[in-house]
């Protein structure tokens, strides 16, 4: 894969593959590529060159992002939270439409995350790591064969 902005060239002819089930790390430097990398491998951005394969077919077809989601999932830093609505919607609106037992599995994970006591909070209600659960909670109840997670720390 390879990426530019402009005149700065971000990712040049990298290769990784990441196998189901094990955990693979991208370590570098700020500004080494590390989230172009993931935003890439998600089908948000679009490669200069190369191609994402995902279980032995491309991502991309017709130069846009195949049905990718939500098999593979994907969290960031900037967490992308919908400021209007409760933690507990953030987490249910996708989930509703993939997960038949998202109700339950939202207890489960309520439960694991700790987070019974701020899930009815707004995000301008909560603490920056309340907010990075609450973001997890939404893809993982999505049950993803892949998740990626940009500065989950």
């Amino acid at each position: 894969i390879s990426k530019s902005y402009g005149q700065n060239l971000v990712l040049s002819d990298v290769t990784v593959e990441i196998k189901r089930g094990e955990i693979t790390c991208v370590i570098g430097p700020s500004g080494a590529g590390k989230t172009s990398l993931l935003r890439i491998l998600s089908g948000l951005v679009l490669p200069d060159a190369g191609e994402v394969i995902l279980e032995g077919q491309s991502i991309y077809l017709g130069g846009m992002p195949n049905d990718i989601w939500p098999r593979l999932t994907a969290v960031f830093q900037s967490l992308f939270l919908w400021p209007h609505m409760t933690l507990k919607d953030n987490i249910m609106l996708p989930a509703r439409m993939y997960n038949v037992n998202a109700d339950k599995d939202l207890i489960g994970l309520c439960n694991i995350l700790e987070m019974n006591d701020f899930i009815e909070r707004f995000p301008n209600e909560s603490s920056g790591g309340q907010k990075q659960r609450v973001a997890l909670a939404r893809a993982l109840i999505l049950n993803p064969k892949f998740i990626l997670l940009d500065e989950i720390t």
